[in-house]
């Protein structure tokens, strides 16, 4: 009832998931900064997902993984898995019982799969789709894969949640944890689209400026900024950027144009 891909791009991996299942991000994806991630579905095992970890994590392979997970599960027939590693080809695994469509691809750094799918041209169109932008950043690239499954024609019952995670060492939030990325669309018309519009505004308020596009704040731009600041209640930059959740955007000296762009925009109290 799912269509997800598992993938690496240098040190980050990540889960990027779609389905007619509420709150799909709760169950199909799990993944560890420099041991590998984990997608469960079709009869998901949650089993899996702490158990693929733990062997990921001894430097077992993707395919072994799926080999060891499946083997021991008497229900392995019913079961999907995708696996990938730090390192070498990912692994996707489809039980024989899994509901039409079902099936999955694999290659050097991800895997996809799906079940009640429209047909093949759905893991067919993901995997083009993750071939051809290598250059992506991977959450861009994961949510990339995700529009072409489901243009494509993804779960044949219809659409209800997606999610994207994402972990990189040091990635997280003020540098205090390895999850850049954990957003998920639990019940809506359009998951993929609304997950996609949630990543821009995580990409808004968690991303770092370009240093290429940062300004000097001196001279007439340093006193507007400090005048702007001033008439919305605030003693300082720092302030209004902490109010605003834009600090990840602070730099000392200077300014991020989205920052300014923000703060020329932003209404007089603040919100």
């Amino acid at each position: 009832m799912t269509f997800s891909i598992v993938a690496r791009s240098g040190q980050a991996l990540g889960i990027a998931v779609a389905s007619k299942f509420l709150a799909v991000g709760a169950v199909v994806p799990a993944a560890e900064a420099g041991a590998g991630a984990v997608a469960t579905q079709a009869a998901a095992n949650l089993r899996y997902l702490p158990q693929g970890l733990a062997l990921l994590r001894t430097s077992v392979p993707p395919a072994d993984v799926v080999a060891g997970l499946v083997a021991a599960d008497r229900e392995r027939a019913h079961r999907q898995v995708g696996i990938v590693g730090p390192e070498g080809p990912g692994a996707t695994y489809t039980g024989e019982e899994c509901l039409d469509w079902a099936g999955g691809r694999a290659g050097d750094g991800y895997a996809i799969q799906g079940n009640i799918l429209t047909g093949p041209e759905v893991v067919e169109a993901m995997e083009s789709a993750w071939l051809s932008s290598p250059q992506e950043a991977l959450d861009r690239r994961l949510l990339a894969v995700l529009a072409a499954g489901d243009a494509a024609g993804g779960d044949r019952r219809g659409r209800q949640s997606a999610a994207l995670y994402v972990v990189s060492p040091g990635a997280g939030y003020g540098g205090g944890s390895d999850v850049a990325c954990d957003l998920r669309v639990d019940d809506h018309p359009d998951p993929v689209g609304e997950l996609r519009r949630l990543r821009d505004v995580h990409e808004l308020l968690f991303g770092t400026p370009d240093p290429g596009t940062l300004l000097d704040l001196s001279g007439e731009l340093k006193e507007e900024v400090q005048s702007l600041v001033t008439e919305r209640g605030y003693a300082s930059l720092d302030m209004w950027a902490g109010v605003e959740n834009l600090e990840n955007r602070l730099v000392s000296g200077k300014i991020d144009p989205v920052v300014l762009a923000r703060l020329r925009d932003a209404a007089p109290d603040g919100k």
